[in-house]
């Protein structure tokens, strides 16, 4: 006689702390928001069919479930926490090339070696992902769905014009609490993630989005000062200290700090003890007006939006190969957002008074 059945991992959803439902003007806004991101950005049309994955463990996650049943009516609905994880696989290669998956995960969906993102876009599948949002609670969920909203002529106005202006720079310098860090060398070409995949291999990725990112060419040619005000701590957490904590780099290497905390100390020591030494590569323009250095949410993945300038701390960055840099090696990429008051590439200011002014 068998045993007693047990669920599978797909149907044992983690244990979390109950969240209230968010108000209903919040889910209001989702609805609006989702319907830009899904005509313009991914350009989902009537032709495609579209898969909702969805949890309803969080406020958040319910609040965007509903919104996207509003948007895409025509949609099939699963929730991850009542199937096997063999039946979320078989849907999704039911699908066909350009048809759309969105994920709405309040921790991150597991499916054991199954990467989701990476598999589905492999299937040419478009993708919305919203990912941790247990991490989000309360009014940072109203935080989130504004983060949505999508303005095009913004992302990809000043998206395009800062990639140019990047790509032609000769140096640049990032000013802010009466510090500099200075970077004397040309830039990486620049990447943009403002909602624009036309030359793009893939449509979609993690939202909310709003950023350009590049590093400097010469990482060696990184020197100087910066403040830091908020920090991924080794919970993927934002962590404000109460005073920002100033890093000296030199040679592209964080050499000292100034009133670190212990949680940023913790983090460096771990880049430390399994890299050797501390680099700085990204250099992120964070383009999403939602979130600033007072309007926060405590995902750093989905702070890292937030309009303004962060940096990233460690070896790993495989969008850039570097001479010396092995993937197996590099192990850390955390980020940190810096005090920002002006943005300079070459002599032209390009940030601030708290927004870009390309």
């Amino acid at each position: 006689m068998p045993g007693p059945s047990v669920p599978s991992p797909a149907m044992t959803a983690p244990a979390l702390a109950p969240f209230p439902d968010l108000p209903a003007h919040a889910v209001d806004a989702a609805a609006s928001h989702l319907e830009n991101v899904l005509a313009i950005a991914i350009e989902h049309g009537p032709a495609q069919h579209a898969l909702v994955v969805f949890d309803t463990r969080t406020g958040l996650a319910r609040a965007l479930v509903e919104a996207y049943r509003r948007t895409l009516p025509q949609a099939d609905f699963l929730d991850f926490d009542s199937v096997e994880h063999a039946e979320v696989l078989k849907r999704f290669r039911a699908l066909a090339p350009q048809d759309l998956v969105v994920l709405v995960q309040s921790t991150n969906f597991r499916l054991e070696a199954f990467r989701i993102r990476v598999e589905l876009f492999k299937l040419g599948l478009k993708v919305i992902e919203h990912v941790h949002l247990s991490r989000m609670p309360g009014v940072q969920g109203e935080h989130y769905i504004e983060a949505l909203a999508y303005d095009p002529a913004y992302f990809r106005g000043v998206g395009r014009a800062l990639k140019s202006r990047i790509d032609a720079a000769p140096y640049a310098r990032v000013c802010g609490g009466g510090e500099e860090l200075r970077f004397a060398s040309k830039l990486e070409p620049a990447k943009l993630n403002v909602g624009d995949y036309s030359e793009m291999n893939n449509v979609g990725g993690q939202f909310p989005i709003g950023e350009v990112f590049t590093e400097a060419l010469d990482l060696e040619a990184v020197n100087g000062r910066a403040q830091i005000h908020v920090f991924g701590d080794t919970s993927y957490l934002s962590n404000r200290p109460e005073v920002p904590v100033t890093i000296v780099v030199e040679r592209g290497r964080v050499v000292a700090t100034e009133h670190a905390t212990p949680a940023f100390q913790q983090v460096l020591d771990n880049i430390r003890a399994d890299e050797g030494e501390v680099w700085v590569r990204e250099l992120g323009f964070g383009m999403n007006r939602a979130f600033t250095r007072e309007r926060r949410v405590d995902d750093i993945g989905t702070y890292e939006r937030m309009c303004g300038i962060h940096l990233s701390l460690g070896a790993k960055h495989g969008v850039y190969p570097k001479p010396g840099f092995r993937r197996k090696d590099a192990r850390y990429h955390i980020d940190v957002f810096v005090v920002t008051d002006a943005v300079y590439l070459g002599e032209e200011c390009v940030y601030r008074d708290g927004a870009w002014t390309v």
